[in-house]
């Protein structure tokens, strides 16, 4: 078990205005997402990993599947393995998020 910061970890950029700091255990992995006012969206994409959120600070529009919603701070959202989703819009404030992933992903270790 340890104690740690998001400082502790690189910033990655996951897209155009949207950076990451991620840490992960054995059978989970978190990632610290910052979305930056008025960034790109995210295209949808998908992958064999369920992923779980909440949003920290700001607002979001996030789609899952067909749905696409505004999410805002304390919004939760659910992502089954494999179902396309991404982000649909953003705000001119910056918005918050972390992200659960389960089983960690491999590609975000490197």
């Amino acid at each position: 078990m340890f104690f740690t910061q998001p400082s502790d970890f690189q910033e990655r950029e996951l897209s155009p205005q949207v950076t990451t700091r991620i840490a992960w255990g054995e059978k989970l992995m978190i990632s610290h997402v910052h979305v930056r006012p008025n960034a790109p969206i995210v295209p949808l994409h998908s992958h064999p990993h369920e992923q779980m959120g909440i949003v920290l600070e700001g607002k979001v529009g996030l789609t899952i599947g067909s749905e696409t919603r505004e999410i805002k701070k304390g919004d939760m959202f659910l992502v089954p393995p494999d179902t396309p989703h991404g982000l649909a819009f953003t705000f001119d404030q910056p918005a918050e998020i972390l992200d659960i992933f389960s089983p960690p992903r491999e590609e975000f270790k490197k």
